[in-house]
C-alpha cells in the first residue's frame, strides 16, 4: 500500500448526470499532471464487481493503470473491499445525511477514497486527479474528513438535462438501455444536488461553478478561467482548436459513454429540449427548478 505522505490536489466534478461532467473532465484531463479517473464512487460496483470496462476499453482488472492503482492502494483488488466499501457507502454517503454527515465509519469509508487518489496520482504521475462521481453526499463526506478537495459545480439547463433522462441510449459496457427518469424527478433530484452543492459554499468550501452552455459557446474562454481558478498558472491549451477538443485516451472507471472518446470532438450544443421535450412537462421542469434556474442565468425558452 501506497504511504507517501504528499496527498494529490482532487478536483471533484459536483452536479445531476446528464449536465456534462464528463466532457469537462476530458477536457481537464488534458492539461499536464492530471489524472482523470472517472465516477470513482462507481468503481466499486461497476469496475471491481461488474469488470466492466475501462475507459481505455480493456475490463477493469485487465487495464495495467487500474491494476497498478489497486496494488498500490490495496495489495490488489478483491470483491471483499468492494462490498465493504459499498456497504460503508450506505451507511454514510447518502443525500438524505447531508445535515450530519460526520459518521462513526466516515474515517473508513474516506480513507479508500485517498488511497485511489494518492496511487492513482502516482501511477499516472500526476499532482491533480479528477474525480466526476457528481454526487453532493460524497463531496461533504471528503470535505468533513479534510481531503484536499476543490469542488466544480457544473450546471445545465434542467429543462434539457430531463429531457436527456427521458431519452433511451445503450450503455456502451453492455447494450442495456441507461437509467431513465421522468421530468418531475429528473427536477426535484437537479434542485437537490445543485442546492447542496450551494450550501457546501456557503460553509466556506471551495466551489467553482461552471455553465454547461459556456463550455460548449466559448470553450477556451471558460476552460481557462476554470484552470486558472483551480491553481493552474497560466493554463496552455493546446487539445483546443476554436470548438474542436482532442482527446487522448482516459483511464475513467466509471461515468457517460463519452468517456470511451477519443481523438477529435466537436463542441456543440444540443438543443433538442426544446423540440423533444413536451411544453407541460417544459412548464414542471421550469416551475420545479425555480429559483435556482434562474440564479444560473437560464431564460424562459432558451438556455
Amino acid at each position: 500500500m501506497t504511504d507517501r505522505s504528499t496527498a494529490p490536489r482532487v478536483i471533484f466534478l459536483g452536479g445531476l448526470g446528464r449536465s456534462g461532467t464528463t466532457l469537462l473532465e476530458r477536457l481537464l484531463g488534458q492539461l499536464p499532471e492530471v489524472a482523470p479517473l472517472g465516477e470513482v464512487v462507481h468503481l466499486w460496483e461497476r469496475g471491481v464487481l461488474a469488470d466492466e470496462p475501462c475507459g481505455c476499453g480493456r475490463p477493469f482488472t485487465a487495464c495495467p493503470f487500474w491494476r497498478d492503482v489497486g496494488e498500490r492502494a490495496f495489495g490488489g483488488w478483491t470483491s471483499m473491499l468492494a462490498e465493504r466499501v459499498l456497504a460503508l457507502r450506505h451507511r454514510v454517503d447518502r443525500t438524505r445525511r447531508l445535515a450530519r454527515i460526520t459518521h462513526e465509519d466516515l474515517p473508513e469509508y474516506v480513507r479508500a477514497y485517498r488511497r485511489i487518489y494518492q496511487a492513482a496520482a502516482e501511477a499516472a504521475q500526476a499532482r491533480t486527479v479528477v474525480d466526476s462521481s457528481k454526487h453532493a453526499s460524497l463531496a461533504y463526506c471528503l470535505l468533513e474528513a479534510g481531503v484536499d478537495v476543490h469542488v466544480v459545480q457544473v450546471v445545465r439547463e434542467p429543462r434539457a438535462v430531463a429531457h436527456s433522462w427521458c431519452r433511451t441510449v445503450a450503455r456502451p459496457e453492455d447494450g442495456k438501455p441507461m437509467t431513465r427518469w421522468g421530468p418531475a424527478r429528473t427536477a426535484v433530484h437537479w434542485t437537490a444536488q445543485n442546492l447542496a452543492l450551494e450550501l457546501l459554499a456557503v460553509r466556506g468550501a471551495p466551489v467553482t461553478r461552471v455553465r454547461y452552455e459556456d463550455l460548449l459557446a466559448t470553450p477556451h474562454e471558460t476552460l481557462t478561467n476554470l484552470a486558472q481558478d483551480l491553481g493552474f498558472t497560466s493554463p496552455r491549451l493546446p487539445f483546443l482548436h476554436g470548438t474542436t477538443a482532442y482527446l487522448t485516451t482516459a483511464h475513467t472507471a466509471s461515468g457517460n459513454p463519452m468517456r470511451f472518446t477519443a481523438g477529435a470532438v466537436e463542441l456543440a450544443r444540443d438543443d433538442s429540449w426544446l423540440r423533444g421535450l413536451p411544453r407541460h412537462h417544459r412548464s414542471l421542469v421550469a416551475a420545479l427548478t425555480w429559483p435556482l434556474r434562474a440564479r444560473y442565468g437560464y431564460g424562459r425558452d432558451t438556455a
